[in-house]
């Protein structure tokens, strides 16, 4: 029991302080997942949406900090009742969302590992069971050191890991792990794979002497029956889904995705939400506009907000450009900053900046 007490100690700290750094690497995005999950579609909380950003840095921190105590053996009643409500609560969060198939992404791992919510469900009650083992047997957990120094590697962890989240909420994720990331050819994410297509079956309904039969095939109708009542095609496996499935660039109903993607030098505004994009940032965008119009860019915006706003936004900030509309989740992803700029070359990632480095951006 000394033996599993400790293999779950170690399994389960550096879990949580793995999951809570990828976490901590990107709070914008996490914040975004947790907004998610408030959401009226799926457990109804609308009241905490606006706090999902500051709730997501206080998670994450805390999540790493709790896995470096268990680690260390320190104040362990805390520890542990923090770490058995904690995934309690995330195992039935994740069950939820899988049963009822509220989220495809529980973004446990952020972006860096995408696990499905019956995924991170079943990685859940892996966890529940080594914390209740831990919590039944917290007698064979030892401080590593004397007491002072438990208190001194606990209150470093905690204000280094809000350093780091200070840093990224102020410029960009330290690792970007997402489908935007520079050196991306957004074309070629975008692209099938013909060899991968999703494999279907066909659910064919007859009525035969007043009772209902279904015959399922892989396409045509099956033979030696009469007319059917109704068919209904349904997925069994799915087939290859691009990394990049949700972005283009339109105006007025006219789709310009190829005609952007096959441009040399384009600098594109990111601006997912113009009510939420922070004023500071804007200021800045009409010099960032001039320099890069001297530097050869064709300088462009992409929003999911409606150009009427566009039109009242420029004119209040003093910049002129022309917006585009991409999906506003697709815009989350690319860049965590609002305003933010990303450069093209054909189509291919070549920068991207929180608009806090705009000045700072190599053009």
């Amino acid at each position: 029991m000394k033996a599993l007490v400790k293999f779950c100690q170690w399994f389960v700290g550096l879990l949580f302080i793995f999951s809570g750094l990828i976490k901590l690497n990107d709070p914008l995005g996490f914040s975004y997942k947790l907004d998610e999950y408030f959401s009226a579609a799926v457990l109804g909380l609308e009241f905490l949406q606006p706090l999902a950003l500051p709730l997501a840095v206080v998670l994450v921190i805390f999540e790493v900090v709790v896995g470096v105590m268990l680690l260390l053996g320190f104040q362990k009643k805390f520890t542990l009742w923090s770490l058995l409500l904690m995934i309690l609560f995330f195992t039935f969060l994740t069950f939820y969302s899988a049963f009822f198939d509220k989220v495809t992404d529980c973004g446990c791992f952020g972006d860096a590992i995408p696990l499905t919510p019956w995924e991170s469900f079943w990685k859940d009650v892996i966890l529940l069971v080594m914390i209740v083992i831990l919590f039944l047997n917290s007698r064979f957990i030892v401080p590593l050191f004397v007491k002072a120094k438990l208190k001194i590697a606990v209150l470093l962890t905690t204000i280094v890991c809000f350093a780091i989240a200070y840093w990224v909420l102020m410029h960009l994720p330290i690792l970007d792990f997402r489908a935007y990331k520079v050196g991306t050819n957004i074309e070629e994410g975008m692209a099938e794979d013909p060899d991968k297509p999703d494999v279907y079956a066909y659910d064919w309904y007859y009525i035969i002497d007043g009772k209902e039969e279904i015959v399922t095939t892989e396409g045509l109708p099956p033979e030696g029956y009469g007319k059917y009542d109704k068919v209904e095609p349904r997925i069994i496996e799915e087939g290859y889904v691009p990394p990049i499935h949700d972005f283009s660039i339109e105006r007025n109903g006219e789709n310009f995705t190829t005609d952007m993607l096959s441009k040399e030098k384009v600098a594109v505004i990111v601006t997912y939400n113009l009510d939420k994009s922070e004023a500071d940032g804007m200021y800045q965008l009409n010099a960032f506009i001039d320099r890069a119009e001297s530097a050869g860019y064709e300088v462009i915006a992409l929003s999911a907000s409606p150009e009427t706003q566009a039109v009242e936004l420029m004119r209040k900030y003093g910049f002129e450009t022309t917006f585009y509309v991409t999906d506003e989740t697709a815009l989350k992803t690319i860049v965590r900053s609002n305003p933010g700029i990303m450069l093209m070359d054909k189509g291919t990632i070549t920068a991207k900046s929180h608009w806090n480095d705009i000045q700072d951006l190599n053009l």
